[in-house]
């Protein structure tokens, strides 16, 4: 899809001031030549006074504001989970092209819906997934693209900590818990890697935490024609994590313990200050030797370099509108699997 042509900068703003919106979006856009930020979204007058002094931006008062503005193209919602439908929707039919933060949207009707809004509109919708950019999802499709490992038909990711979230994630009704936040990036990391069809979708959740009604532990099981596997594991009961990646193949094992170390560098004011700890290198391992593998280093800016160029220049966006309903169907049949316990046949 080609989409009326923009002079760059791009400008963008930004619905919500919160930890996404100030420490992701914010901040990333701020790295892009092609993209100029021109103002944030908050309802809260303090928060306001905040994105004027921190970001010299302005601060608009809530999206209408936003949405009339003709000096914007670009909106990026980050912004709960259970609202990125509806404003995502409005931001299309006002004519802004739209980057939803992860997760896209709560159910496969609503990505639909918000599918169908930017093909009438001709507008670009995609979803922020910085974690195709992390050092370790690309180290583990490099190797397994040299084929070190043989045929890989099991894959396991996990991403696991101990205790409840508080704050709007910790509430069901906004959309909040691990396997919306977290599931979002593992399963389209998964299905980065297994392009075949999806056959069947297995999910088990346990909610044990009574300061919250949103899952505790979410285990998801994705089938793919051809006989392939790959497991999900979102859990906030355990401090001892399993391996971030593990991929067998028939001829070796990969395994990646530890997180891409860009988050915390950014958090820290310097994205490019990320190191990678070489205690936490990858291990390929066969029935003879074991050995480490460097990290390939992480780059999430390239995700907002790729939008400057799909407005500016016509180049096709990394995350497309067919990636973006296929994790969502995942996603989906997932939710109804771990509310009926069946096995659910995509």
């Amino acid at each position: 899809m080609s989409y009326p042509p923009i002079s760059a900068p791009v400008r963008t703003a930004i619905l919500g001031y919160g930890f996404a919106g100030r420490s992701f979006h914010a901040y990333l856009v701020g790295l892009v030549p092609g993209l100029r930020l021109m103002g944030i979204a908050s309802r809260n007058p303090e928060t306001r006074q905040r994105i004027e002094a921190e970001q010299g931006c302005r601060a608009y008062a809530d999206q209408a504001e936003v949405f009339a503005d003709p000096d914007i193209d670009l909106v990026i919602l980050a912004t709960p989970n259970s609202t990125h439908a509806d404003q995502a929707v409005a931001a299309l039919d006002a004519g802004k092209h739209v980057v939803t933060d992860k997760i896209m949207c709560l159910s496969l009707a609503e990505c639909d819906r918000m599918l169908s809004s930017a093909t009438a509109n001709n507008r670009l919708l995609t979803v922020f997934q910085n974690r195709r950019f992390d050092g370790d999802f690309l180290t583990a499709k490099q190797v397994m693209k040299d084929g070190e490992l043989g045929e890989v038909r099991w894959i396991e990711m996990a991403w696991q900590g101990l205790g409840a979230w508080g704050g709007w994630r910790g509430k069901a009704e906004m959309g909040g818990g691990r396997y919306f936040d977290l599931g979002a990036h593992l399963v389209d990391q998964l299905l980065q890697f297994f392009p075949e069809p999806v056959e069947t979708v297995y999910c088990r959740m346990h909610h044990d935490f009574p300061s919250t009604d949103v899952e505790s532990e979410a285990l998801l099981i994705v089938t793919f024609a051809g006989g392939r596997t790959g497991i999900c594991d979102l859990s906030g009961m355990t401090a001892h994590s399993k391996p971030r990646f593990l991929l067998k193949g028939d001829r070796a094992t990969f395994a990646k313990y530890g997180l891409d170390p860009q988050e915390r560098a950014m958090i820290g004011g310097d994205i490019d200050a990320a190191v990678n700890d070489p205690a936490n290198d990858a291990l390929v391992k066969d029935n003879r030797q074991e050995k480490r593998i460097p990290t390939i280093p992480g780059r999430w800016r390239n995700y907002y370099e790729n939008i400057a160029d799909v407005l500016t220049t016509g180049a096709s966006p990394v995350v497309t509108q067919e990636e973006m309903r296929r994790v969502m169907t995942v996603i989906d049949a997932g939710l109804r699997s771990a509310k009926t316990g069946d096995v659910v046949r995509v």
